[in-house]
């Protein structure tokens, strides 16, 4: 089963993140935020809500091996709307040869050299979900203190996404009208960074308030909502033949969180402790408002190079 497991959980993302290449292909340019913004509604409502709920049902029915065979329905539902529902066409390009195919199969990493932007997106989007694998190794630990239980504890974080799975397709919307630099910086960096403060001084001021945590919490997930337009922003860096090269990029900063946020814990929490972590971790939401003003589109400094007083 480990084996099957692990060649599940290779396929899946080349699944879902055709998709979002797909989209970043397929939509226009001054819709691309709402567009990105579907894809992670449907992504986040799957992976983290409807995903976990169905378990929780199924595994009292099914048991653990019966839910995982159930599994196949859903791979089944998933290919057929992908391959049978999905009627756009694509149109081969007869000049791309093997080798062609390799050099931009290679772009995913030497896009770093032409395009140092690439970098700074992937590194706003390791930030964008660096808490979201932090929070379940010591927030739980530090809320039982408080007299919040784990039960608890499992109703609020499930609310948190529910919360957050709404606003990815708000912020979508958002992004596209405010703009998307804009939208990253104050909603994603500096929201983000002001509630998972509040997330620490709450409980240590109302002690185990569940509603006043839930409060904090939801505020929490709407603000990492905050981040999806980066999704449009990055392929909107570079031309439209290294979109693909860009998004491969920005997804390695997906899977970059998966181990950046326990490590801060493993390494640093003995150390500085919860106080100190949360305050790092804000502090890191922070940077990226600050990051996010260096992803200007060719567009953008086509129009400085032009007038060197324009605002960027």
């Amino acid at each position: 089963m480990i084996i099957t497991y692990s060649v599940r959980g290779f396929g899946y993302p080349l699944f879902a993140y055709a998709f979002l290449v797909w989209i970043t292909y397929r939509s226009p340019q001054h819709k691309l935020g709402t567009a990105v913004g579907w894809f992670w509604f449907v992504f986040v409502a799957g992976m983290y809500v409807f995903g976990a709920y169905y378990s929780s049902i199924a595994i009292k029915v099914l048991e653990y091996i019966g839910t995982l065979w159930t599994a196949l329905i859903w791979v089944i539902i998933g290919a057929l709307l992908a391959i049978v529902a999905n009627k756009d066409i694509f149109v081969k390009n007869e000049s791309h040869s093997h080798k062609n195919k390799w050099q931009q199969l290679l772009e995913g990493f030497t896009i770093v050299a032409y395009e140092p932007r690439v970098v700074v997106a992937c590194l706003v989007r390791v930030i964008n979900s660096i808490a979201t694998y932090a929070f379940p190794l010591f927030l739980p630990v530090y809320l039982s203190e408080k007299g919040i239980t784990t039960t608890t504890w499992l109703n609020i974080w499930g609310t948190i996404f529910t919360s957050n799975v709404i606003f990815n397709l708000i912020f979508g919307w958002i992004g596209d009208k405010l703009g998307w630099r804009t939208t990253i910086r104050w909603f994603g960096g500096v929201g983000c960074a002001l509630f998972t403060i509040g997330l620490y001084f709450v409980p240590q001021w109302f002690g185990g308030n569940v509603i006043l945590i839930a409060i904090i919490g939801i505020l929490w997930g709407i603000c990492l909502a905050g981040f999806v337009p980066i999704n449009a922003l990055t392929p909107s860096l570079v031309g439209d033949s290294h979109k693909g090269a860009a998004m491969s990029l920005l997804n390695l900063g997906v899977g970059l969180c998966v181990f950046i946020g326990p490590g801060l814990v493993g390494l640093l929490h003995d150390t500085i402790g919860t106080r100190g972590l949360m305050w790092l971790i804000a502090a890191i939401y922070l940077s990226s408002a600050f990051l996010v003003q260096l992803l200007k589109t060719p567009e953008e400094r086509n129009i400085i190079t032009k007038d060197p007083y324009a605002e960027g």
